[in-house]
């Protein structure tokens, strides 16, 4: 009997769990089977994952009304058709047009992160997603309260949240439960890379790629951060490093910037051009969060399924293509003080850098199209609160 592929075993799972059949409702727990290349998903004892709460947090990533003026969402930034990255900018773009000093990093397979940001500062979905909400320079706004009151005068979530929290409303945890279990949902994976290698689908890989693999897992030293297990891959060590990237960018060595004119129209400009209209923000990394000065300029590995949708890379989303993020680690990354002993010059031939990134295009999952229909299937409202809750809020206690 021919195996079934895991991710359509995924898809049945979730859907069945959904139907309504003897024993089961919208608030049944789902049971997740891992696709093919991934372990099981982590899930917190406190936060089940529950059809409703899915749904829920599905509307509440896509709802532009969650930002202080109405005009952002969550996918804006994560953006399903771009890898939920945003492949058209380096770094982000928050209310009224504000830079934000980091790339928009991919959702795919983000419920596997163990410390979240590029920094590692937060350490679960559940508190992760209020961070955008109420960063100054994103989602903007004022208060937790303020989203809470928003929420609970927008008639699309009237018994939403009582449904998926057993009679329980909006509030600061629930909201967060919700997103998070909507997050942990873009699970993605059964790539041709895992057929290839788990499944032993010798044809599934042509030569170029099987030969980067080897590079990958050899000569080029990728898979001492990009995991490679005997089961499975998350392709991270969900370890913190120093490229260089950071230093450089601290230090003012010259750099371009890829500025946006129209859309799909883009220039290379010399960053000090903008230093009229917006200096570039402090970073020194992973030194913010843990005061530890091994730590500046050093980044989390991100993981790399999915890698060929979620252009740009690197944390500030400074190097444009998989060929040029291969030319970078072949040079040994830049030069300073903390950069990672694993870092070093690879002598790559122009053969082995080809076939190494050929090779990182196998990584992509077999669903990434379903998951981006159902992002844009929740199709929220954007007609705004008829008064700011600010206005209205009045205490029922």
């Amino acid at each position: 009997m021919k195996a079934v592929p895991s991710a359509l075993l995924l898809f049945w799972v979730l859907a069945l769990s959904a139907c309504e059949r003897p024993g089961t409702s919208a608030s049944t727990p789902l049971s997740l089977i891992p696709p093919l290349g991934l372990p099981a998903v982590p899930l917190p004892p406190d936060n089940p994952l529950i059809q409703a709460r899915i749904e829920l947090g599905r509307t509440l990533f896509m709802d532009r009304r969650l930002s202080h003026n109405n005009t952002l969402s969550c996918g804006m930034c994560h953006v399903p058709e771009q890898g939920f990255t945003s492949n058209e900018l380096g770094t982000a773009i928050g209310l009224e047009g504000q830079s934000i000093r980091r790339n928009s990093p991919t959702m795919y397979n983000v419920a596997y992160v163990e410390q979240l940001f590029h920094d590692g500062r937060e350490f679960g979905l559940e508190n992760q997603a209020w961070g955008p909400l109420l960063a100054g320079n994103e989602m903007a706004n004022p208060s937790i309260g303020y989203v809470l009151e928003k929420i609970k005068v927008l008639p699309e979530y009237a018994g939403r949240f009582e449904k998926a929290f057993d009679g329980r409303g909006p509030d600061v945890l629930t909201v967060g439960q919700a997103l998070a279990s909507y997050q942990r949902t873009l699970v993605s994976a059964n790539s041709r890379f895992d057929r290839w290698h788990y499944s032993k689908e010798q044809t599934a890989l042509s030569a170029e790629e099987q030969a980067g693999f080897r590079l990958f897992s050899g000569k080029a030293g990728c898979s001492g951060c990009h995991v490679v297990g005997d089961k499975h891959a998350l392709l991270t060590d969900n370890r913190f490093h120093n490229t260089g990237i950071g230093y450089a960018h601290s230090m003012g060595l010259p750099k371009t910037h890829r500025v946006q004119l129209a859309p799909g129209k883009f220039v290379e400009i010399k960053d000090n051009a903008l230093d009229s209209f917006e200096r570039p923000l402090p970073d020194v990394g992973r030194y913010e969060v843990t005061l530890d000065p091994e730590d500046t300029w050093a980044y989390r590995t991100p993981g790399l399924r999915n890698v060929a949708l979620t252009a740009p890379y690197m944390h500030d989303g400074s190097i444009a293509t998989l060929e040029e993020v291969v030319e970078f680690y072949d040079r040994g990354g830049i030069d300073n003080p903390q950069k990672d002993p694993l870092l070093k010059p690879l002598g790559l031939s122009p053969a082995e850098k080809k076939a190494l990134a050929v090779f990182l295009g196998s990584l992509t999952g077999d669903n990434v199209q379903k998951l981006v229909a159902e992002a844009r299937a929740a199709q929220p409202a954007d007609t705004p609160p008829e008064k700011d809750p600010a206005s209205t809020y009045r205490r029922s206690y």
